[in-house]
């Protein structure tokens, strides 16, 4: 989510006023937005994309909710020591949270464990241990409309009646400390959305957080007197029209419903990965001992689902066990995509290329049986948060051009294409990106104590650390720069500023390698006298969205160089596109749209693409090849395998050698080459600043497609049956106002 204070006063129109009372004051506003904490209430993209949609939905005047867990400590603090991750809790809430409510009128039970009855009667789930969801409400204002929505986070409380019989026995100290392990609950936000851990405690917060909120969805909607004359709502057969978007696998416990068809035609299912090892599989014993009548009602679904299949393809028991909800591996599995998938009325990717991939390989069979059910709704970022609150000097140049209405339309930024050949703006625009580098260029040097040239070019990496995201071909660049200029001191170079940040799941071992790797390139290029100021590289230390606010706005370059088919659609990605930055990348996830819309030859793209890797992997990728036909790689290579970077330890990066010599699965070596080429053309056009800034020019011109708004839009007529509103709330009563005051 970042912080709020900075947020809700550009929603709501009072950042100038704001600013202005506080400078009376003596204060200094800047100082007040620091103090604020970063609620860290998601992992990486994804997290940050579900705040840019409830922002959206207020924006599009959407009566909305936004569900999740209050996590008492949210995505760890990420310290660098020696050049090591090392993670700190985020106690965000220590201070306690001045934007949110406790509603513990609407607290809900949840139960866990237990065992099934079977009776005459019909099923019974007895025996359950029952926790406590506190809900949490935090106001989501929409963007000068009047109009504010809810996010509601449940936190875990145990009841006051939670292991009575260890009261009762005496024994208070066990009582009280199992009292602790039930509100555990909500305690943690697991760091890791790109690596599935089969944990009973990650089970645990996602069936907590899908039972409380159906609970609340429901007597919500049997509140609600609209569109019934009853004097208490007993039919649910328009509960459909109230919709739910299922942002991750674990809402589809919810499929555990009589009502099949309404439990249907309520769900639509948004996928967000095509990693196998990120795709949710459940241990059937965990699932047995924790929800055993969920299990049950699981094995029905299947068999009803794999009858049809059985139905539509007689005979063919490959495609029933491709297709079947429960992998009868060892252990047992219960796959959460392919439920989802049976689950939900639509499925989605989130870029064209990633629902390519979701109907042609990830859910091939399932695209087979029902081709209506899949669609593609391209990401976006909210342009509040990320251009009018992050660069306001930006955003001023552009309402002096074509008027404010791009603010809730981003598609008015098209009309900046008159003015690619204006000289003052190409002059504007050149000195709003110096002055954001300057002002970056000055936070690094008081947080890092390190002095950069605000004049080279900052080639910015900042993402979740990961093999796929290729952090890995970046440093071999930065290497072979290295190297270059080490070879040839004297030559004329571009000088260039290499920016690279992002966390490292905890348990992730070559992630956290790359890391250290990093950052022991940093130490030893940052302090040859040789290199000067013509490379540095600095490794941002806990990446989080109050710093990316302030480094997107400074960035000349954007690295999106996953490799092709792996990127789902990426957003950060967009971020920099309507901020000014030119994208270097693969043809993956949105950079595919972001070509189309801005033209190829506005952005730097390099390397294989999906059908190039899907050759390799038919052919065989052979790492040693590479090494053996590039010189530039190879002493690479051998420099970090022979502990130029770690004299101390001249095999500390054997784990990541081994891995990109004999089972890199994402193709580092294969876009070396190419990569470098691309790269030099960046310094190459980075020598001519006009031109480049008509780039700029262009690329931010053309990212209008990238707003949430459209995607929101697109979700509430195509998934919802929603219609958006631009219709303003009118403030409050300005008589009464004027009766209060007198």
């Amino acid at each position: 989510m970042g912080r709020t204070l900075q947020n809700t006063m550009v929603n709501l129109g009072l950042q100038n006023a704001t600013d202005e009372a506080i400078y009376q004051l003596g204060l200094d506003i800047e100082e007040l937005e620091e103090i604020e904490e970063d609620a860290g209430l998601g992992n990486g993209g994804l997290g940050r994309l579900a705040a840019c949609f409830l922002d959206s939905m207020a924006t599009l005047g959407m009566a909305a909710y936004g569900y999740g867990i209050r996590y008492e400590f949210g995505i760890f603090n990420q310290k660098i020591v020696n050049g090591w991750q090392v993670e700190e809790a985020d106690d965000w809430l220590r201070y306690g949270n001045p934007w949110e409510k406790a509603r513990p009128e609407y607290m809900l039970p949840v139960h866990f464990y237990g065992r099934v009855e079977h009776t005459a009667n019909g099923v019974k789930w007895v025996d359950t241990q029952v926790v406590l969801a506190m809900p949490y409400d935090t106001p989501v204002p929409g963007f000068k409309n009047n109009t504010v929505n809810t996010m509601r986070l449940w936190s875990a409380k145990a009841p006051n009646d939670f292991n009575l019989q260890d009261f009762n026995t005496g024994d208070y100290i066990e009582a009280v400390l199992d009292r602790n392990l039930a509100e555990n609950i909500s305690r943690v936000l697991y760091p890791n959305d790109n690596f599935f851990e089969g944990k009973e405690l990650r089970l645990k917060q996602e069936y907590f957080v899908v039972a409380a909120t159906l609970q609340d969805i429901i007597r919500r909607f049997k509140s609600s007197k609209f569109g019934c004359r009853d004097p208490v709502r007993k039919s649910f057969e328009t509960f459909p029209d109230k919709v739910l978007q299922i942002t991750d696998v674990w809402f589809v416990c919810f499929f555990a419903c009589k009502a099949w068809d309404i439990t249907n035609r309520t769900c639509a299912y948004t996928n967000h990965t095509v990693l196998p090892e990120a795709l949710e599989r459940w241990p059937v014993h965990i699932f047995e001992k924790l929800l055993p009548r969920h299990l049950e009602i699981i094995y029905a679904i299947n068999q009803k689902h794999l009858d049809n299949i059985a139905t539509l393809y007689p005979g063919d028991m490959a495609r029933m066990k491709r297709m079947s909800l429960i992998e009868e591996d060892n252990p047992k599995r219960i796959n959460m995509a392919h439920l989802c998938v049976v689950g939900t009325h639509a499925v989605n990717g989130v870029a064209q290329i990633h629902s390519d991939i979701v109907k042609n390989t990830v859910f091939k069979d399932f695209y087979e049986l029902q081709p209506d059910k899949f669609q593609n709704k391209t990401n976006g970022i909210t342009p509040r948060r990320w251009l009018l609150l992050c660069n306001p000097g930006l955003a001023d140049i552009i309402a002096e051009k074509i008027g404010e209405d791009f603010f809730v339309d981003l598609s008015q930024l098209k009309q900046l294409l008159k003015y690619v050949d204006d000289e003052s703006f190409i002059r504007d625009v050149a000195k709003v990106k110096q002055e954001n580098k300057q002002k970056f260029a000055a936070f690094l040097e008081n947080e890092y104590k390190v002095k950069i040239n605000a004049s080279s070019i900052f080639d910015v990496h900042v993402k979740r650390i990961h093999e796929y995201k290729r952090q890995l071909l970046n440093c071999l660049h930065v290497i072979t720069l290295y190297n270059r200029i080490k070879k040839e001191p004297n030559k004329a170079v571009v000088p260039r500023t290499v920016i690279i940040g992002g966390k490292a799941a905890p348990g992730y071992h070559m992630a956290k390698m790359i890391i250290k790797l990093i950052t022991s390139v940093a130490e030893v290029v940052n302090n040859d006298p040789i290199v000067g100021d013509r490379l540095k590289v600095i490794y941002l230390e806990n990446y989080r969205v109050s710093l990316a606010e302030k480094v997107i706005p400074a960035s000349d370059l954007s690295e999106q160089i996953s490799t092709a088919g792996t990127e789902a659609s990426g957003t950060g990605n967009m971020k920099f596109m309507l901020n000014g930055a030119l994208t270097i990348g693969t043809m993956d996830g949105a950079n595919v749209e972001m070509a189309e819309e801005a033209g190829e030859e506005n952005l730097f793209i390099f390397g294989m693409r999906v059908e190039d890797v899907a050759a390799l992997d038919k052919t065989g990728y052979n790492a040693k090849e590479y090494v053996d036909k590039l010189p530039e790689l190879r002493q690479a290579m051998d420099q970090i395998s022979g502990g130029y970077f770690s004299p101390r330890e001249p095999q500390l990066f054997n784990d990541v050698v081994n891995m990109l010599l004999h089972h890199d699965r994402f193709k580092v070596f294969a876009d070396y080459e190419d990569y470098m080429k691309c790269q030099a053309k960046v310094s190459h056009l980075y020598k001519n600043p006009k031109e480049w800034t008509k780039k700029v020019i262009k690329n931010i011109a053309t990212s209008g497609k990238f707003s949430s708004d459209r995607t929101i839009s697109q979700y509430a007529r195509e998934i919802w049956g929603v219609e958006p509103s631009d219709v303003k709330i009118p403030p409050p009563n300005d008589g009464m106002n004027k009766r209060i005051c007198i």
